[in-house]
C-alpha cells in the first residue's frame, strides 16, 4: 500500500487523473477486469466525465485527449507491450509536450506498477467490488 500511495497520491508533475489514465490504459492493454473496473471508476470520478473514462478504457486513441495526455498514453502502451523497443525518441516525445525527467520516471513507475498489478490480479482471479461498476456514472 505504501508503494501505491507513493505512486498514485504523492506530489508529482502528473495529476491524479493522469495517473488513473495510465492505470486504465495499461489495464486495457492487459485486459485486466479488476483494474479496469476499479480504476475506470476512479477516472470517472476524477475527470467528472464518464464518457472520457469509458473511451480511455475501450480505445484511448479515440478519446478526446490533449497532446500531453496522448503522448503519455502512447508511451505507456508501448512500454506495456514492447519494453524492449523503448528508445530515446519515446522519451523525447514526452519532453516535447512538457514532461520533465522526473515526470517520465513517474509515468514509467506507474506503468510498471499496473503491469505488475494486472498480472497478480490475473493470477489470482481477483474480481472487482460490485459497487465500482456503478460509481460516477
Amino acid at each position: 500500500m505504501d508503494m501505491y500511495n507513493d505512486l498514485m497520491l504523492a506530489p508529482s508533475g502528473l495529476s491524479k487523473m493522469e495517473r488513473e489514465m495510465i492505470a486504465v490504459a495499461v489495464s486495457a492493454e492487459n485486459r485486466c477486469v479488476y483494474c479496469l473496473t476499479a480504476h475506470g471508476a476512479a477516472l470517472r470520478q476524477l475527470s467528472g466525465n464518464p464518457a472520457l473514462a469509458e473511451v480511455v478504457a475501450q480505445n484511448w486513441r479515440a478519446a478526446p485527449l490533449d497532446a500531453r495526455q496522448r503522448a503519455m498514453l502512447g508511451f505507456v502502451v508501448k512500454l506495456t507491450n514492447a519494453p524492449k523497443d523503448m528508445e530515446d525518441a519515446d522519451r523525447a516525445a514526452l519532453r516535447l509536450v512538457g514532461f520533465t525527467e522526473r515526470d517520465i520516471w513517474d509515468i514509467a513507475a506507474v506503468t510498471a506498477f499496473y503491469n505488475m498489478s494486472n498480472r497478480l490480479a490475473a493470477a489470482t482471479e481477483m474480481q472487482p467490488n460490485v459497487e465500482y461498476h456503478g460509481m460516477a456514472r
